[in-house]
Formats: C-alpha cells, sequence, structure tokens
C-alpha cells in the first residue's frame, strides 16, 4: 500500500519536552552517561555503540523504574491537536524512537494516545540478564534503530520527519519535508539540508494545514 503522505515523529525530545533518553541515562547511569553522550552528540562513536553501551550498562533490576521515570515525562503542547488533524486528514503517524519500545508505549498510554498512532519503532529489551540487553528488528552498521528501514516500511508521495537530534539525522535526511528544532538544526545546517524550525505541535500543524492547502 503506498500512501499519500506519512508522518515519522522521534519521540525524545521532540514528543517529551526533554530529551528523556539522555535524563533516563543521566539517573540510571551517570558515570557512563559522562563519558558516552558527549561522543554521541559529536558524532565520535556511532549511535549504535553509545547506546548499547549505555542501556547495557544497567542493572536489569531498574527496569520497571526506567519506565516509570519517562512515562511521567511532561510532553510537547499540542501533541493531541496535531494527531487528531492527522486523523481528519487520513495521514498515518509513525513513532520511530532511538530509545525503547516499552517506554514510548507507556507515556502514550498514559496519555491516552497510543491509539492514534499508527506503528512505534524502537530499540527491544532482554532482561533475562543482570544487566539490559538491547537490540532492534532495523539495526544498521551504525544505528540500533535505524530509522529509514522504519520509513521504508511506509512508501508515500511524501514523507514528512520530525525530530530535534543526533538520531534524526538520518531520517530527516530521507524526508520530502522536515521539522527540526535543538540539536538537529545544527546538524541539517551542516547537511545542507532544509528544514522547519518548530517549538510546538501546534506549529506542525498549522504548517502542515497550509502547506496541504486544508481547512480544519
Amino acid at each position: 500500500m503506498k500512501f499519500s503522505r506519512v508522518v515519522f515523529c522521534d519521540f525524545d525530545g521532540t514528543i517529551t519536552t526533554q530529551d528523556t533518553f539522555v535524563t533516563m541515562v543521566k539517573k540510571f547511569a551517570p558515570e557512563v552517561s559522562v563519558q558516552l553522550l558527549p561522543m554521541i552528540f559529536s558524532r565520535q562513536i556511532t549511535l549504535k555503540e553509545g547506546v548499547r553501551q549505555t542501556l547495557e550498562s544497567i542493572s536489569t533490576n531498574y527496569y520497571p523504574q526506567i519506565i516509570e521515570h519517562t512515562a511521567n515525562q511532561p510532553i510537547r503542547p499540542g501533541l493531541k491537536d496535531f494527531l487528531d488533524f492527522l486523523n481528519y486528514v487520513k495521514t498515518p503517524c509513525v513513532i520511530i524512537s532511538g530509545g525503547l519500545t516499552d517506554v514510548v508505549k507507556a507515556l502514550l498510554e498514559r496519555q491516552q494516545l497510543i491509539n492514534k498512532i499508527a506503528g512505534i519503532y524502537a530499540g527491544e529489551v532482554d532482561q533475562t540478564g543482570q544487566y539490559l540487553r538491547v537490540y532492534s528488528s532495523i539495526e544498521s552498521d551504525t544505528e540500533l534503530v535505524a530509522k529509514v528501514k522504519a520509513m521504508a516500511k511506509y512508501p508515500a508521495i511524501e514523507k514528512i520527519a520530525i525530530g530535534d537530534s543526533v538520531t534524526d539525522i538520518n531520517m530527516a535526511l530521507a524526508a520530502d519535508l522536515v521539522f527540526a528544532r535543538d540539536r538537529l538544526t545544527e546538524y541539517l545546517d551542516d547537511e545542507k539540508k532544509s528544514y522547519v524550525q518548530w517549538q510546538d505541535f501546534f506549529d506542525v500543524r498549522d504548517y502542515l494545514a497550509s502547506h496541504w492547502q486544508i481547512d480544519f
């Protein structure tokens, strides 16, 4: 099935007001995060290396606390209205997170928004050992969650990406229209990729309504 348009949205720092992956690893893996987070953001190591090393330093016993910690994070204003708008114009919204599926689902369920999402792609967790083990069905050589692989599952005439940071670079480069904020704007400036700056989901909704010439 080919769609007219599909929206691909990041989670940490995009749907949530803070980068919840960063706050989570600072809380549950403080020593490792001090070492690895700057290397991830400066792209000295791959996302796959950085995310895996960070998460796999965390005891399995902390996993319920990790999910609860993120499920209580505030979300960026306008998300429900934006998702309702996409439903009105019959455009799927797919969440692709460089973080963890359980975390994404926990927050969306608490916000009663999960039924408005067409798909979720993120990392999975094996809790059978002493420490967390992470994997995904769409790994690449450099990414634990290769967002472009998820995008390829939704052929569309127009692909829209919404993101904020280093995990969203490849997704943005593969999109026809990009909404970028925070660190992602700097990365895309370096890549000479155009984007629309945004602050909340009302901005994204209103831009798309004008772009698609839709009254709602």
